[in-house]
């Protein structure tokens, strides 16, 4: 199942019904339906808050409807992917997230968890732990792309094993 264009509440809303009724169609584990609904969510979700963050700002209008979700099934495994158009600027950021995620084992994520579940919310309205919940959901370490588009924008990937 794949997604690309514009993300609102209600096309993730919508889409995640979809998900659910096809996930139960393939008579998927009730676990595994779980995590991959929650990490499909988690990935639509970020990519609609990125793309919301931009709206205000014409000048970075590309931004703006720039996402896409793919969820694929290999074998006995789910994986969940999602890429949108990342401004340069919030590369870095995201990139040292990623990587420290990378690095932890499962008690680690666990450690990581519970620690931010105790951090106030952001100025985004989240205690960060969309990233976290997904790595410890995920089979494998979260993996991520970053591609060129030009001297401002790079097309970002994210890649989640269930």
């Amino acid at each position: 199942m794949s997604f690309s264009g514009p993300f609102s509440h209600s096309i993730i809303e919508e889409l995640g019904k979809a998900v659910k009724n096809h996930l139960e169609s393939l008579q998927t584990a009730h676990s595994a339906l779980m995590d991959v609904f929650a990490v499909y969510i988690e990935q639509a979700q970020n990519v609609r808050n990125y793309i919301a963050r931009w709206e205000q700002h014409p000048d970075q209008a590309r931004l703006v409807n720039s996402g896409i979700v793919v969820i694929a099934r290999e074998g006995d495994r789910y994986i969940v992917s999602s890429g949108n158009l990342l401004n340069r600027a919030d590369m870095p950021t995201l990139v040292e997230r990623l990587e420290h995620l990378q690095a932890l084992d499962k008690a680690g994520l666990k450690a990581l968890y519970k620690q931010q579940m105790r951090q106030p919310l952001t100025a985004e309205g989240g205690a960060g732990l969309g990233l976290t919940e997904m790595a410890r959901k995920a089979s494998e370490p979260l993996q991520h792309t970053l591609s060129t588009v030009d001297e401002q924008y790079l097309f970002f990937s994210l890649r989640v094993v269930i």
